[in-house]
């Protein structure tokens, strides 16, 4: 009867992380399954743990295989190392939490060296955006959305998301390299049964980068879509992933006290990223996503 249950379990697992993308969406469930699915490879040693009472080599080798499918997905990123090489840029992006005290010891530290930095749920003529007026020759703000800049910005509007409050920018940075468009996001929440109007975001999302010609183009922000979140595909490709180009590990943003899923991202066409990683900031519960770019 063990042996049974293992290969059930262990053949399930494997299924499930194999094939999540099939799975119905089960009331706006399985998004958020998506969201931890590297996490579900912790099953992978308690089916070895109980193989050995069963003393089957059959559930052994049955516990193995959503072992070898988790290798399969995740272990190039825990393998992968930063290609590194010249920069260009070095940008960074935060949801800096609309009650954080310590905001602007938070963005100072995140400033350090950087040349754009994206900020979301900012509290207007707050700690955070005031410590980063002070490093930033060059911002726009749109409500609690933000972009602070080395280099000039040289057009700027608020970007429609789908939401009925503005929550997204469109600017355009004028770098010593060439001009790069930079959208600053901050995409509505998704619970489990709640995912709707996240889903709604994403598609105008992707319609704002269909219909930008621009030739390099980064998105930077808080999309509460997780890197395994079927519902990002639509978005990488076209565009690439800064820490799934050139990051080390799965770089995990939240909570940031134990990340276990990814929703701030660096998304970007027309440069090269050169490495990616993920920053602590006082206060914040979320963890910042940094990466450096070459044009």
């Amino acid at each position: 009867m063990l042996e049974r249950v293992i290969i059930v379990l262990a053949g399930a697992l494997a299924l499930v992380l194999g094939g999540h993308g099939l799975l119905p969406d089960l009331g706006g469930f399985t998004p958020v399954l998506e969201s931890g699915l590297p996490w579900l490879g912790v099953a992978v040693p308690f089916l070895l743990l109980g193989a050995l009472p069963a003393r089957s080599w059959k559930a052994v080798a049955a516990a193995l295989v959503p072992a070898t499918v988790w290798g399969v997905m995740f272990g190039p990123a825990l393998l992968r190392r930063p290609p590194g090489g010249p920069s260009d840029l070095s940008v960074a992006t935060l949801n800096v939490g609309v009650t954080n005290d310590a905001s602007g010891r938070a963005v100072q530290r995140l400033a350090e060296g950087r040349d754009l930095v994206a900020l979301q749920e900012l509290t207007p003529g707050g700690p955070a955006a005031k410590a980063l007026g002070e490093t930033f020759p060059y911002h726009y703000q749109v409500t609690t959305v933000g972009l602070w800049s080395r280099f000039p910005i040289v057009e700027a509007r608020k970007a429609d998301i789908g939401l009925d409050w503005a929550r997204a920018l469109r600017a355009v940075v004028n770098t010593p390299k060439g001009r790069v468009t930079v959208y600053v996001m901050h995409l509505a929440s998704a619970r489990p049964g709640e995912t709707d109007l996240r889903d709604k975001n994403l598609s105008y999302v992707r319609r704002i980068v269909d219909a930008d010609d621009s030739r390099r183009l980064l998105l930077l922000g808080d999309l509460n879509t997780a890197t395994t979140d079927r519902n990002r595909s639509g978005l990488v490709p076209p565009l690439l992933d800064a820490q799934q180009e050139a990051g080390s590990g799965l770089g995990f943003t939240w909570p940031a006290s134990f990340p276990v899923t990814r929703p701030d991202h660096i998304l970007y066409r027309g440069l090269t990223a050169t490495g990616a990683a993920v920053e602590e900031a006082a206060g914040s519960d979320h963890r910042a996503a940094v990466a450096t770019l070459r044009f």
